[in-house]
């Protein structure tokens, strides 16, 4: 459904209900927070757990005849290791140029249902998802298809009291560890679910079909630890956390060396290569790059905002791509792109907000720690 040109999410009215100011944002009416306020949102979901409506991001599946197939299909395009994806495992990957740019990050899963195999689940961002879904399809070979899933919504929980509220409505949830992922029931709704999420604490994602999917989130909500959170407090707990937002943190002219995602190409595949932009990205992976990601720490109490200068004796040596108040933090954080000389945590930079210099210095991300469940 659309509304003064915006879509809305199968969650919209029910978030609507529930107080949210809803703006546009990757062309959806999205809630940006809600009555407690961002800040209460973001403490919210540190210390127990938060609801977030991400039904705006795009949910499709790549089929082909067999795993293998299927994988290699998607190596062709990103630098993860697909093929030795097990059965219910998740994995973070990149839709790279062939230049070696970014266009996107996204998840990619393994069913562990037998009935699914030869199936990837790819979750991507929504503000690129169009564009993603074009690049994919128009590079897979024949006998694999890339099938959309607009059916479904996408509802995120969060927080370190998540599996508390999960686990008396379905109980195999916690046999999960982070990045692990399963097809069950929640209260007696069919969904697929991942031990993931975009806040650095434990938490959820579950995929659902749209008709269901307000039901659920009622469900969830019944519960007094589960509170609604919005865009607002969701960008300030994964700039905490140290996750990239796509389009600001990294976009189609950085590579994956240069923001800081090196991890995200495994052994196998810097051995191998084969993906788009490989001879850039693995030569960069020896020789380094002029540029890194870093994270920023203003010493005095203003945010550094996204597109502000960094400079050093002065001269320009970078650039915030994210940035606002930490409220676990207790203070503002940020992160940008700096001189690699200039990466060491510690390094003493200048902000240039109104051309006049604001002391910072390099911090070790993440600004939080992260508290994924292991296991």
């Amino acid at each position: 459904m659309q509304q003064d040109g915006l879509q809305r999410t199968p969650l919209a009215s029910l978030m609507e209900e529930l107080g949210g100011k809803m703006v546009p944002f990757a062309g959806y009416a999205m809630p940006v927070q809600f009555p407690d306020g961002i800040l209460k949102e973001h403490k919210w979901t540190r210390a127990n757990c938060g609801l977030f409506d991400v039904s705006h991001m795009g949910q499709a599946f790549v089929v082909g005849p067999d795993h293998e197939t299927t994988a290699r299909a998607l190596e062709a395009l990103m630098p993860g290791d697909f093929v030795n994806l097990k059965p219910g495992q998740q994995r973070y990957t990149l839709l790279l140029t062939d230049e070696g740019g970014i266009m996107d990050d996204l998840m990619v899963t393994r069913s562990i249902h037998p009935h699914f195999e030869g199936w990837l689940m790819i979750v991507v961002n929504a503000a690129f998802k169009k564009e993603d879904f074009a690049q994919i399809e128009s590079q897979l070979p024949d006998g694999v298809r890339l099938e959309t899933a607009a059916d479904r919504a996408l509802i995120a929980v969060q927080g370190p009291k998540t599996a508390e509220v999960l686990q008396p409505l379905c109980d195999d949830s916690c046999d999960m560890v982070f990045m692990q992922s399963k097809a069950t029931r929640i209260g007696g709704i069919e969904c697929h679910i991942s031990r993931s999420g975009y806040t650095g604490e434990d938490g959820f994602e579950i995929s659902v079909k749209a008709g269901v999917a307000e039901d659920l989130a009622r469900l969830l909500l019944k519960n007094k630890l589960v509170k609604p959170i919005g865009l607002g407090a969701r960008d300030s707990l994964r700039l905490e956390a140290g996750l990239c937002l796509s389009g600001h943190d990294f976009d189609e002219h950085r590579s994956p060396v240069e923001a800081s995602l090196n991890w995200a190409i495994p052994k196998a595949r810097r051995q191998s290569g084969g993906f788009p932009g490989a001879k850039r990205i693995l030569g960069e992976l020896t020789e380094g790059t002029a540029q890194k990601r870093v994270g920023i720490k203003p010493l005095g109490r203003a945010p550094a905002r996204e597109g502000t200068h960094i400079h050093l004796d002065g001269a320009h040596v970078g650039t915030i791509t994210s940035g606002g108040f930490g409220p676990t933090f207790g203070g503002p954080v940020a992160m940008g792109y700096v001189r690699t000389d200039l990466a060491q945590p510690g390094t003493k930079l200048d902000l240039m907000v109104r051309g006049k210099a604001h002391p910072a210095e390099v911090y070790k991300l993440p600004f939080v720690p992260q508290n994924y469940y292991r296991g």
